[in-house]
This record gives C-alpha cells, sequence and structure tokens, in this order.
C-alpha cells in the first residue's frame, strides 16, 4: 500500500530535465495518485501546451494539469503565497496529503494545503541540474533531457538547391562540422521505388507522401541528436517547390506545412559546380531557373539563408557562422517570471490580466 492518496508536484518544467522526472517518479512511487501541475508565466518563451505533452509523454500514470500563474513571485509576501496557493489548489480535482518539491518552498506550501513535506534530492546533489542552468547552456546539458524535450528544443538547419549542386554532400559535410547527424532526402529514394520511376508524370499526393516521410525522419532525428541542432536535406519548402517543377502550380496545403515547421536557417547550395548525371536527375536544362526560383522562394519568406559556393570545405566555413548565429536566436530563451525584477513582476502581471482573467486549466489524467 503507498504511504498517501494523493501526492502533489508544482513546477514551470521551462524545460522538464531530469531531476523533476526523478522528483515526479519519487512521488508516483509513493502515492496511488499524482497529480502535477504545470504553471508557466505569460512571458515565457516555451509555450505552457508544449510542456504538458512533455511530461504526458514522460510521465504517462501522472494526471497532468497546466495553467497560467502570472502572479509575482514572493516567498516573503503573504499576498503572494495567497495568490499562487489558491491557484494551486484550484487546479487539485480532490485534496493532497503530500506535496514533494527540491525546495524548500515545499514546506510552505504543503502547510497551507495542509498535506505532508516530502523533500526529494536537497541540495540537488543526485541531480545537478536546474532550468536556469539548461537554459544558458542548453548544449552542456543537452543530456539531461527526455527525447520529446529534445524534439522540440533542437534547431534545424536545411541545406536545399536545384538538381546536382551538391546539397547532400554539403548536409553531410555540416552534421560532422557540428557533431551532430543529418536527415537525408526521402524524395530522392522515393524517387527510385515509385511506380514508372522517374519517366512516369507526378501525382500531387505523392508529394504529400514525400513530406509525411521527411517529417518522420525529422522527428526521429530530432529525439536522438546529440547535439541540440539536425542538419536536413531538403525539408516542406524544398517539396513544396519540386511539386511546382513537375505539377506546374504550387500546393497551397504543402506550402502551409511548410509555414508552420520553419527551421532555424536555410542554406542554398550554389549552382556553379558541374552538373553530374547519377541516373536519379532529369533537369540539367532546368538546373539554373530552378535555382533561381530556390532564390525566389527563399527571399520571400521569414527563416534567414545564405548561398554557398565554392569547394565543400569553402561552403562548410561559409555556412558555419550564419549556423552560429542562427542557433544562438532559436536556442535564446525568455527570463522566467521569477528572474525579473519585482516591479517588472507587477508591471506583466497588470499587462497579462486583461487576457488572462478567468485562468484556464487542462488535465489528463493518468
Amino acid at each position: 500500500m503507498a504511504e498517501f492518496a494523493h501526492g502533489l508536484v508544482i513546477g514551470k518544467f521551462y524545460p522538464l530535465h531530469a531531476g523533476h522526472s526523478h522528483l515526479i517518479r519519487s512521488a508516483l512511487r509513493a502515492c496511488d495518485r499524482v497529480t502535477v501541475e504545470v504553471l508557466g508565466a505569460s512571458v515565457e518563451s516555451i509555450p505552457l501546451a508544449r510542456r504538458e505533452a512533455w511530461l504526458r509523454e514522460e510521465h504517462p500514470t501522472a494526471c497532468v494539469v497546466a495553467a497560467l500563474d502570472d502572479a509575482p513571485v514572493d516567498f516573503e509576501s503573504e499576498t503572494a503565497w495567497d495568490e499562487h496557493t489558491a491557484l494551486i489548489a484550484s487546479l487539485l480535482d480532490a485534496p493532497v496529503d503530500a506535496v514533494f518539491s527540491s525546495d524548500s518552498y515545499g514546506e510552505e506550501l504543503a502547510a497551507r494545503l495542509g498535506a505532508t513535506w516530502v523533500q526529494v534530492d536537497a541540495g540537488r546533489t543526485r541531480n545537478p541540474v536546474s532550468g536556469t542552468a539548461i537554459r544558458a547552456d542548453l548544449a552542456g546539458h543537452w543530456h539531461e533531457l527526455a527525447p520529446a524535450v529534445r524534439a522540440s528544443l533542437a534547431a534545424r538547419v536545411v541545406v536545399l538547391g536545384a538538381e546536382s549542386t551538391g546539397s547532400t554532400t554539403l548536409a553531410d559535410a555540416l552534421a560532422e562540422a557540428l557533431g551532430t547527424v543529418w536527415v537525408p532526402e526521402y524524395g530522392r529514394e522515393y524517387s527510385g521505388v515509385r511506380e514508372g520511376g522517374l519517366t512516369a508524370a507526378w501525382r500531387s499526393d505523392e508529394f504529400d507522401l514525400v513530406v509525411d516521410r521527411q517529417l518522420g525522419l525529422e522527428t526521429s532525428a530530432l529525439r536522438t541528436a546529440p547535439k541540440p541542432v539536425v542538419v536536413c536535406d531538403t525539408d516542406v519548402l524544398a517539396t513544396a517547390i519540386w511539386h511546382e517543377r513537375y505539377l506546374g502550380a504550387p500546393a497551397p496545403r504543402i506550402l502551409e506545412r511548410a509555414a508552420a515547421h520553419r527551421p532555424a536557417l536555410y542554406v542554398l547550395t550554389g549552382d556553379e559546380i558541374p552538373f553530374v548525371q547519377d541516373g536519379m536527375r532529369d533537369g540539367e536544362h532546368l538546373r539554373h531557373d530552378m535555382q533561381d526560383r530556390f532564390r525566389e522562394v527563399l527571399a520571400a519568406q521569414p527563416v534567414p539563408w545564405l548561398e554557398v559556393r565554392g569547394s565543400v570545405a569553402e561552403r562548410v566555413a561559409q555556412a558555419l557562422p550564419a549556423i552560429e548565429a542562427a542557433l544562438a536566436e532559436a536556442h535564446a530563451f525568455a527570463a522566467p517570471l521569477e528572474g525579473r525584477p519585482h516591479a517588472e513582476q507587477v508591471a506583466l502581471q497588470a499587462a497579462a490580466a486583461p487576457v488572462h482573467a478567468s485562468p484556464q486549466a487542462t488535465r489528463s489524467a493518468g
């Protein structure tokens, strides 16, 4: 029989890391049921729904509840304690008899909820990691993150270009330089196995299949990448351009998927190198026109991009500074609410109040 009937764990999970998971698993072992409350603030840059999804995947037997909490954090303020405790209590579907935390705030919260405080890993000696440390150095703490978290936080660098411009070679070389993995072009594989091969007319729905399979390959790579970056040899936007090339018109549905799945950076491979026929290419006569179309499409969308030319080594050298800048921006986190001056917290709460007058919570029962 479990020691407690209903346990509670609260946190921002900004982002979810190994220390959080140890705390939740400790609660699950000690309780018949556990509620995990995700309390994020409006000013933080990881959406609340994403954090909630991480917890649901990593801890499917917990009851996960999420809500925005824009109240200022002040452990010396009775008013602040009352405000936070009221929200925490409102998210519970039944009273709790145990509050689990590593930090000392758990003692006061437990007393206010009429529960026992269970401190787990005091001083964080077993799991010396924190959200603050991860936000400051994502790459240095990458091993502390679960696959779902990695998939959300890893940045994608996409290499694309017209036929025989060296995109695959460059994707491989960039991945090696960055110490990570690269995702091959599924469309090339599919071209070799589709009915009729390269000579049969393309159907529009085939491009949807290519997009689905390409995204599947990306997701797998993002979840297992050794660094918070993955290099992709093409993406959804490139597939939309190829749809236009083979069917004569763009596919709005694929362009919509591309807009919802933007990378951190595009690297366009130059068309100054000789065309090499490898048995899978049919567009030598269109190569320069296609290259112009890639430039036009990239210039019209919001993701930064650059065109690289020369040898493989020269192209890598041209791309790396842009990749470093893109990764710095992609891996920048907004300061959490409690990390800001108290006056700023109060002002932010006032600004958010009209939007969040009635806090909304979502719940998943394990």
